[in-house]
């Protein structure tokens, strides 16, 4: 039998009829989770302790984007250099008074297949240990740390300023920073290579790429 082109749609809105008077089954929406974005922020102390211990710095989802654990799960280590400002305002322009610096390295160990994380600071070398998966190696990094600058008395309003600056180094660093974790740097001071900053580190950037990371405290006084 050969049905004409009326007669199908005919049938089709009969069906469309016999759905709706059925009543459509509820449908459920679910809203998808944003993904975590990297975040850098400070935690000031307790007014008392303002003069005795430095904020809290905390870097969340430093591994988030797809780009950064290609390149570590390559081979490729990862630094995040931290610098804290302590700034007070002044009558025109505000004023620098002093810094602190630290940094964590992150590696993937191929042989292990494990994550290392360690943090340099002040010319000494911390492991903050050795992780199977990559979130756990992320909560490592993003560990809430003091900074190590602390707010002297003042009479003026006080802040700080942090930058964290995230590098992915490039292949000729890897062996120099492999030698440097081993204690075994020709010619330099072991403890010393990394906590010096980019200046003394003088590392490279993949695609010649920097990415950084901003936050300022509230303002305070000191007691």
């Amino acid at each position: 039998m050969r049905f004409t082109r009326p007669f199908v749609l005919q049938h089709l809105g009969v069906a469309l009829v016999a759905v709706i008077a059925a009543g459509a089954a509820p449908v459920r929406t679910v809203a998808a989770q944003a993904p975590a974005r990297p975040t850098l922020t400070l935690d000031l102390p307790a007014d008392s302790q303002l003069t005795r211990h430095g904020p809290l710095v905390r870097a969340q989802a430093m591994l988030a984007g797809d780009r950064i654990r290609e390149l570590l799960n390559a081979g490729f280590p990862a630094r995040f250099h931290f610098r804290v400002e302590l700034w007070s305002e002044g009558r025109f322009f505000n004023n620098f008074e002093r810094a602190g610096e630290f940094d964590v390295l992150a590696r993937f160990l191929p042989t292990e297949k494990m994550y290392e994380v360690t943090q340099i600071q002040d010319d000494r070398a911390f492991s903050l240990g050795k992780f199977a998966a990559l979130a756990d190696a992320e909560r490592a990094i993003g560990r809430a740390n003091a900074a190590p600058v602390v707010a002297r008395p003042s009479s003026r309003q006080q802040y700080y300023q942090a930058v964290l600056t995230v590098e992915v180094l490039s292949e000729k660093d890897i062996d120099e920073v492999a030698r440097w974790l081993q204690g075994d740097v020709t010619g330099r001071n072991p403890g010393s290579f990394l906590s010096r900053g980019v200046r003394a580190f003088a590392t490279r950037l993949l695609g010649g790429e920097k990415t950084q990371y901003e936050f300022t405290s509230p303002r305070f006084k000191t007691p």
